[in-house]
C-alpha cells in the first residue's frame, strides 16, 4: 500500500513538472516570438528605422540570463564553481549565438508564421546529433515521421502567400537567403540542446550552473563580435533614440531569461527530443498570433504545409505516448540508465 501511495506522488509529482514546463515554454517564447518579429520588422520612429543589429540582442539576452542565473546561484548558497571543463560550455555558447543569430537574421528575409514553421523540423536535427553524440537509435516511424515534416516545411515556404512582402528586400534571392538562414538555425540548435543533453547526464550539474557559465561566454563572444564588427555603439545609439525599441529589448531579454531556464530544466528532466516535442503547440500558437497581429496572408498550399507538419508531429507524440521499454543492455548502452556513467 505505501508503494502503491509512493508512486501514485511521484506520478503526480511529474505530471506537475511537465505541467510547469509547458506552461512556461508556452508564455515566454510565444512573447518572445511576437517581440522578435516587432523588433526585427517593423519600423521605429517617424523615420521608420529599422532595427539591424541582431548580435546586440543576443547581447542583451544572455547578459541578463547570466545576471540572474549568477544570483540565483548566490541566493541558493550553491558553488559558482564549473562543474564540466570550460571548453564544454564555450561549445553551447558558440552554439546558441549562432541559432540565436540566424533567427534573428532570417525574420529579415522570411516571415514569422515561416520561420516558426520550419522550427517545427527541429527534431530531424536533434535526431541528427543525438545519434552522433549520444548514439542513440530511433525507431523507423521517427524517420518517417520526420520527412512528414520535412516535407510539409517546404510546401510552407516555397508557397509563400503573394503579398507577403519582407521589408528589407524583395525577390526570391531573399527567400532562399532566409532559408538558408533557418538551416543554420535548425542545425546549430539541435546540436545545443542535445550537447545540453549530453553535459547534463555526464555530470552532477545544477540547471543554474549550467546556464551562468554558457551565457557568461555568450555575454563576452557576443560583445567581442559587436566591437569588431563596430555595430555596438550604432546599436546604442538606436534604442536611446527610440525608447520604445529599448522597452521591445528590455522585455525580450526578460522573457528569454525566463525561457532559457525553463528550457534548461525540460531537457534535463525530460530530454531533448521531448523538448521538441513540447514545442509544438507553442509554434503552432505563435503561427495563429503572428498571423492575426501582423496581418499575415498564407495560402491554401501553406494550409496543407501546416497541416502536414503539425499533424505529423502530433501522430508522433501520440505514438510515443506509450514507449516500448528496452532491454536491460540496450538501455545502458543508450547511455539513459545512468547519467553519471561516464562523462561526455
Amino acid at each position: 500500500m505505501a508503494d502503491s501511495l509512493l508512486s501514485d506522488g511521484v506520478k503526480v509529482n511529474k505530471l506537475w513538472k511537465g505541467v510547469i514546463a509547458v506552461v512556461g515554454i508556452m508564455t515566454t517564447l510565444v512573447i518572445y516570438g511576437l517581440l522578435q518579429e516587432k523588433i526585427m520588422r517593423v519600423p521605429y520612429g517617424s523615420n521608420k528605422e529599422f532595427f539591424k543589429h541582431s548580435l546586440f540582442l543576443v547581447f542583451c539576452n544572455r547578459i541578463t540570463t547570466s545576471a540572474v542565473s549568477a544570483a540565483t546561484l548566490v541566493a541558493s548558497k550553491k558553488a559558482l564553481n564549473p562543474v564540466a571543463p570550460v571548453y564544454k560550455y564555450c561549445l553551447i555558447s558558440v552554439s546558441n549565438i549562432l541559432t540565436t543569430t540566424c533567427q534573428y537574421e532570417a525574420l529579415k528575409y522570411v516571415s514569422f508564421p515561416v520561420q516558426t514553421l520550419a522550427k517545427c523540423a527541429k527534431m530531424i536535427p536533434v535526431m541528427v546529433w543525438g545519434t552522433i553524440i549520444m548514439q542513440k537509435r530511433y525507431k523507423g516511424m521517427d524517420y518517417f515521421l520526420a520527412l512528414l515534416v520535412t516535407l510539409g516545411c517546404s510546401i510552407f515556404i516555397l508557397f509563400p502567400a503573394g503579398s507577403e512582402i519582407s521589408p528589407y528586400s524583395r525577390g526570391r534571392e531573399n527567400t532562399v537567403w532566409g532559408v538558408s538562414l533557418m538551416l543554420g538555425y535548425l542545425g546549430f540548435d539541435g546540436f545545443t540542446s542535445t550537447f545540453q543533453d549530453k553535459l547534463f547526464k555526464g555530470y552532477d550539474m545544477e540547471i543554474h550552473n549550467q546556464i551562468f557559465y554558457t551565457t557568461l561566454c555568450s555575454c563576452i563572444l557576443s560583445f567581442t563580435g559587436l566591437v569588431l564588427q563596430g555595430h555596438l555603439l550604432p546599436a546604442i545609439d538606436f534604442v536611446f533614440r527610440h525608447n520604445d525599441c529599448l522597452f521591445d529589448i528590455a522585455l525580450l531579454s526578460t522573457v528569454a531569461t525566463a525561457s532559457q531556464f525553463f528550457i534548461s530544466y525540460t531537457i534535463r528532466t525530460f530530454g531533448a527530443l521531448s523538448f521538441a516535442a513540447v514545442m509544438t503547440t507553442r509554434q503552432l500558437v505563435s503561427i495563429v498570433l503572428s498571423c492575426v497581429w501582423f496581418a499575415h496572408p498564407l495560402s491554401w498550399e501553406q494550409w496543407i504545409g501546416a497541416v502536414i507538419v503539425f499533424g505529423s508531429l502530433y501522430a508522433r507524440n501520440l505514438l510515443k505516448s506509450t514507449p516500448s521499454k528496452l532491454p536491460p543492455s540496450e538501455h545502458t548502452q543508450n547511455g539513459a540508465s545512468s547519467p553519471m556513467k561516464q562523462n561526455p
